[in-house]
């Protein structure tokens, strides 16, 4: 998976290659989807969610251009696959899941990982974490219509946000960068295609 799908498409950052050689990605994806967990696909985990496609975990990862000193937030545990990388290539995940099912699925995996990095709650998460703020990484795993001003607040100055903005159908992966001075950038790239973020202004909760 790693060498056909990952880099071959382009993803240098060897911290990021060398960390999803080691997970084992089958832990996360539903038993009975087990044999297609290294396909290059996203795959249902229930609740009308998904994990995503091995690819995009790491580009998106890439982008963050992590060190191992960060604090990073994950808007969006899902199966916990993607919080799991981060916590092999940052100091600190705090990771926010809506849907306790799911929450508890992914901390068991996390426990059975020793992945003793990663802080968890189920909650919101299009508001953020504001009492474990400020992060020097943010990435949401869901899409939103526009760039949450939000969480932009609890960046750490020259801290990134990457989150996918768009409609329904297909989102831009889109990297936003906060200067020393609290006014930021914004960089546009992979198209990709997410599940909404709730709470996202503009879109209702029942679509």
């Amino acid at each position: 998976m790693v060498e056909t799908q990952i880099v071959a498409r382009g993803v240098t950052d060897r911290r990021v290659i060398d960390a999803m050689l080691k997970l084992p990605r089958h832990l996360f994806v539903q038993e009975a989807m087990a044999s297609q967990a290294y396909n290059d696909t996203s795959l249902p985990i229930g609740e009308k969610q998904t994990i995503s496609q091995p690819y995009m975990v790491a580009i998106m990862t890439e982008l963050l251009e992590l060190t191992g000193g960060e604090r990073v937030l994950e808007i969006g545990t899902g199966s916990g696959y993607q919080a799991a990388l981060l916590s092999q290539v940052a100091r600190r995940v705090f990771t926010i899941e809506r849907i306790p099912s799911l929450a508890s699925r992914a901390r068991k995996i996390f426990d059975t990982l020793g992945l003793t990095n990663i802080s968890m709650k189920i909650d919101d998460g299009s508001t953020g974490w504001a009492a474990e703020a400020p992060f020097d990484a943010i990435i949401v795993t869901a899409g939103a219509p526009e760039i949450p001003q939000g969480l932009i607040g609890q960046l750490t100055p020259e801290g990134r946000l990457l989150v996918p903005v768009g409609d329904h159908d297909s989102q831009l992966l889109t990297l936003v960068r906060k200067s020393a001075d609290g006014d930021f950038t914004v960089e546009k790239s992979t198209p990709c295609r997410f599940v909404k973020l709730i709470g996202s202004e503009g879109w209702s909760s029942t679509d």
